[in-house]
């Protein structure tokens, strides 16, 4: 039997974005946010949800463009660092050492040193409660080489990955293959025949 346990704010894995955009003064700006992940094919985009108290909040308002980066679990401390401090106070690209390159199709940072980066610019703008959901249409992906396959596709182990648990508080590092998407149902279909 399942045990209520309320509702709330979880889903397993929540992934750890990195969320850039430009402030008014032009300064690149990055916040990590858990709230999102892929909505739609055509056209590709990506949905991030913050508050309106946030100082990216605004910033992406103003540009109608913001970048989303993955990092490897190996830089989870610059994307805890990233959602602990507010670039109200803090310039947080000199203060996690990152070097902030201008993209050329969406007015927004693109941090040299992350793995992934989605370049989007702002598609649909959804209230939602205490939380703005922005949907970003993907317009290109930026990606390190050493993190592409030789048929240039993100190699999952190569970027090592890592995820948000809101029910902990904790990072996750993702676990090694088991199976191909698509084909492991097989076996069930066959039974069902």
């Amino acid at each position: 039997m399942k045990t209520s346990i309320g509702a709330k704010t979880f889903v397993f894995p929540t992934p750890v974005f990195v969320v850039g955009a430009y402030d008014i003064n032009g300064r690149p700006n990055i916040m990590t946010a858990a709230w999102g992940g892929i909505c739609c094919s055509t056209p590709p985009c990506v949905a991030v949800s913050m508050r309106k108290a946030t100082y990216t909040f605004d910033c992406i308002v103003r540009n109608k463009a913001f970048t989303v980066s993955l990092l490897s679990a190996e830089q989870a401390a610059v994307a805890d660092y990233a959602g602990t401090v507010s670039g109200h106070s803090v310039d947080k690209f000199a203060g996690a050492g990152l070097t902030a390159q201008k993209s050329e199709l969406v007015n927004a940072p693109i941090p040299a040193e992350f793995p992934v980066t989605l370049e989007c610019e702002l598609f649909k703008t959804v209230e939602i409660g205490l939380h703005t959901q922005f949907i970003g249409k993907i317009i290109d992906i930026k990606v390190l080489e050493e993190v592409l396959d030789e048929r240039g596709r993100v190699n999952i182990d190569k970027l090592k990955p890592f995820a948000y648990d809101p029910e902990s508080a904790s990072y996750y590092a993702t676990g090694a293959k088991f199976g191909k998407a698509f084909s492991i149902g097989a076996s069930i279909s066959k039974k069902n025949e």
